[in-house]
């Protein structure tokens, strides 16, 4: 058992390591710069899932939207406006939506690979009942977004 005062040293050792305190120390060139890097690195994972079915796109351009933001204005209203990847980010920007497409594909992504690890692998209980839980939590919050835009 821990006393107060360690307790209160673990967690501050915890915290130096979070993201936002370690890119808060950062002068805000390098920061900028390396969010920067950040934003077109996810940006390119996302044209990869346009081509590959198991990668999705939209999550990872939410990534690079978030990132620009705080980057570029420029990149960020490029991205935002783009003809084919704007659509998605606008409708989740303003209304929360996942479209349908995308969620039949992250659900039927998320099963075929359930059934592969459950019967394909000799993945232990603990860690299959890990999984399925994640991929459950997944499956729940895309299931509850709506497909399209609520109509006034």
């Amino acid at each position: 058992m821990i006393n107060g005062s360690q307790r209160d040293r673990l967690i501050n050792s915890i915290n130096s390591y979070s993201p936002r305190k370690l890119l808060g120390h950062m002068k805000n060139h390098t920061r900028k710069l390396f969010l920067f890097i950040i934003g077109w690195f996810f940006v390119g994972v996302a044209v990869l899932g346009i081509v590959l079915p198991v990668l999705p796109t939209t999550p990872f351009l939410l990534i690079s939207l978030w990132a620009f933001s705080q980057s570029s204005d420029r990149f960020h209203d490029w991205l935002y406006n783009h003809r084919l990847f704007g659509p998605p980010l606008q409708e989740w920007t303003d209304h929360g939506v996942i479209p349908l497409r995308a969620k039949i594909i992250a659900l039927s992504t998320m099963s075929l690979s359930a059934i592969i690890v459950s019967f394909f692998t000799n993945i232990p209980w603990y860690g299959l009942i890990g999984m399925l839980s994640l991929m459950s939590i997944g499956a729940i919050f895309i299931l509850t977004r709506p497909s399209r835009p609520k109509t006034n």
